[in-house]
């Protein structure tokens, strides 16, 4: 496939200042043009109207003799929307990849052009898509920073990696390192039902239930009389007794009406619960963590989602995610060798439960980065 593609254009000045995105041998433009879809609801290839060098593309002709070589072929156009483009794939030789920094596994690429939009340097803490580290004096704002997430997470699902433009910091996501997954469904299933689907992959599955009741606030909370214990602190702050001093009920007989109204509520809301409208699946892992089921209604759904007959009514999102003991390593770009671990040994966890899950409501499985997967391929 790389012989009949142009080869990436290192003598455009430009070039270097732009981002990139690096792809390993197999992987062919159509899977780029889908990932694209799933983040930008516009994206579609345009007809190439100039070649490698920036001129305009004139039909060719052998008349009056002209003997005519064979053109030269040129990249393709991917617009993700009215400000960026993806230009390519351009052929990368291992010396291009070597010049550029790029993985040696590198054999084609796209030039990515997008607005510039940086803003002030990035604060201290977690940096789990590097971006921190390509732009230590400006964070990408805004157009920029989608783009660039993307790049990422594209990099991540095909193996490549993104070369940042201005300083060159080349990003290479780890492919295992984002196991998260979400089953979409117009199903909403019980949860004593959904207990039992995933306790077909997790046995030890359980329902997230409160460990204990409110028995409401500490006694003496907000009232005006002050403490005769030297430095002891007023139950529920100074602030709410001064609040309710001048905004709460004074008189004492309404006080006993209303709170004698809010007990009636709160016995009727206890003989009849309202149908849940969220609830979680947990699963212990000792030492490698635990995977949380969550289940609630999404109205942000995947582009590739938007519109379809089965999503028009409401659509129920399963996220299964898993949670580490130490779960600021999951902002890490680097984490440790025993997350890594650990994360290695949760993941067909999580697949499995993704996979019940499915085979239960139907629907479609999605990444963390919303890009859709086929249960066959989990």
């Amino acid at each position: 496939m790389t012989r009949d593609l142009p080869r990436l254009p290192l003598s455009d000045e430009g070039l270097r200042g732009r981002h990139l995105l690096a792809l390993p041998e197999g992987v062919e433009p159509d899977e780029v043009e889908v990932l694209a879809a799933s983040r930008f609801l516009n994206a579609r290839w345009e007809e190439p109207d100039a070649d490698p060098t920036g001129q305009r593309a004139r039909p060719l002709t052998a008349a009056l003799g002209i003997r005519i070589g064979a053109a030269r072929p040129q990249a393709r156009v991917l617009r993700l929307n009215r400000h960026s483009t993806l230009t390519g794939p351009y052929t990368v030789t291992q010396a291009d990849a070597v010049a550029l920094g790029l993985p040696v596994t590198t054999v084609t690429a796209f030039d990515v052009a997008c607005p510039r939009d940086r803003g002030v340097r990035p604060a201290p803490g977690g940096d789990r898509h590097g971006l921190k580290r390509a732009f230590p004096d400006g964070y990408p704002n805004r157009e920029e920073e989608r783009v660039l997430l993307w790049l990422v997470a594209a990099a991540r699902r095909l193996g490549g990696a993104v070369r940042t433009g201005q300083n060159g910091v080349v990003l290479q996501p780890d492919m295992e390192s984002a196991i998260d997954l979400t089953v979409f469904s117009d199903r909403w299933v019980e949860p004593d039902e959904a207990l039992a689907v995933v306790q077909r992959a997790a046995p030890r599955a359980r329902l997230s239930v409160p460990t204990s009741e409110w028995s409401g606030p500490m006694a003496g909370a907000g009232r005006a009389e002050r403490h005769t214990l030297a430095g002891m602190p007023e139950p529920g702050g100074s602030g709410l007794r001064d609040a309710l001093l001048e905004h709460g009920v004074l008189d004492p007989d309404e006080r006993r009406r209303l709170a004698q109204e809010a007990a009636a509520f709160d016995e009727l809301m206890l003989a009849a619960p309202p149908a849940a409208e969220s609830y979680g699946v947990l699963v212990e892992l000792g030492v490698d963590g635990m995977v949380a089921v969550e289940a609630s209604e999404e109205t942000a759904l995947p582009p590739l989602l938007q519109g379809l007959p089965w999503t028009e009514q409401g659509v129920v999102a399963y996220r299964v995610r898993w949670e580490p003991m130490l779960v600021e390593e999951l902002e890490l770009e680097k984490p440790s060798f025993e997350h890594r671990v650990a994360r290695t040994r949760s993941a067909p966890v999580v697949q499995a439960i993704a996979r019940a899950l499915h085979a239960a409501v139907g629907g479609e499985i999605a990444d963390e980065d919303d890009f859709l997967i086929a249960p066959d391929d989990l």
